[in-house]
């Protein structure tokens, strides 16, 4: 018999563990990849289908949050031995002990079974093949890579660049366009900037944990080069991607103003190589793409 004491431990167990649970998705990294698969999806519709599919447009956007938030939990899986020796990741539920890691595999494998199932019934089978894709090489690709070379990044950017590209699937059934290439590069170098911040900021973090983010030696020039050259690429592929915009003026004018204040931030960074400096880049990343999906969205009329 089930008394109230009962039912309200019962309760209390449930209201302290589903933040630990919501906590392993990486909801504020799923932000950024829910805002990018609909930047996708919405440019790739056919102009001319009429109404607007929401209803597909749901569809991708929960089919691809259930993906990477399966990935954000598998990933907490296999790191929580290395999240425990960093500051920044040490209170992470596996890592503080608060979830057994079993918990957290079973629940990302289900995310991923049942993210992947919903896409392939309710999208198409390449939105669905590229989120697997996705799931699967930062998993077994990236996330094993941080541990034995810093061009990791590299590795990672290939996958974090594919929200746009499922979206584009979804929408249209196939991803053979410029525009979706040039979206999954403005995305793919995006990543450089924003992670080589992450990095400076708790490189001593990174070196405790046994990752090589960044080398032992010139690790300077490393910045340098995985943070300007990248940026500078990003800005190209986002004036090349306004090209297939309506309203091509004003799109050009804010992705102008937005790229000059990105360089400035990475500038900065370049110059001073501080956690202050790192931080203010790392806030400018996610703003300029935020802004400039935006601006492409809002282009197409």
């Amino acid at each position: 018999m089930i008394t109230r004491n009962t039912r309200g431990s019962l309760w209390a167990a449930v209201r302290h563990t589903v933040p630990d649970f919501w906590e392993l998705t990486k909801p504020e990294i799923n932000l950024l990849i829910l805002v990018a698969t609909f930047t996708g999806f919405y440019l790739g519709y056919p102009q001319g289908l009429n109404p607007f599919p929401f209803e597909r447009l749901f569809h991708v956007l929960a089919g691809t949050l259930l993906v990477a938030s399966s990935a954000g939990a598998l990933n907490q899986y296999l790191e929580c031995s290395f999240d425990a020796r960093m500051r920044r990741t040490s209170r992470r539920p596996v890592a503080a002990g608060r979830l057994s890691p079993v918990s957290a595999f079973w629940f990302g494998m289900s995310l991923a079974l049942i993210g992947a199932a919903y896409l392939l019934l309710f999208t198409n089978v390449l939105a669905a093949t590229l989120a697997v894709i996705t799931l699967l090489s930062y998993l077994f690709i990236y996330t094993p890579l941080k541990r034995k070379t810093p061009l990791c990044t590299v590795a990672g950017a290939f996958a974090g660049a594919m929200p746009p590209l499922i979206g584009w699937a979804a929408a249209s059934d196939s991803i053979a366009s410029a525009q979706a290439w040039l979206l999954y590069a403005m995305l793919f170098f995006w990543q450089f900037p924003h992670f080589m911040a992450i990095a400076w900021m708790y490189r001593e973090d990174y070196v405790r944990a046994g990752y090589f983010v960044l080398p032992t030696k010139s690790k300077n020039a490393f910045l340098a080069w995985l943070t300007a050259i990248p940026s500078i690429m990003l800005l190209l592929a986002s004036f090349a991607a306004i090209k297939h915009a309506d309203d091509r003026t004003l799109a050009l004018s804010v992705s102008v103003i937005l790229g000059l204040g990105l360089l400035f931030y990475v500038s900065r960074q370049l110059v001073l190589r501080s956690k202050v400096a790192a931080r203010q880049l790392l806030k400018a990343t996610i703003a300029y793409l935020l802004l400039q999906m935006l601006v492409l969205t809002v282009a197409k009329g």
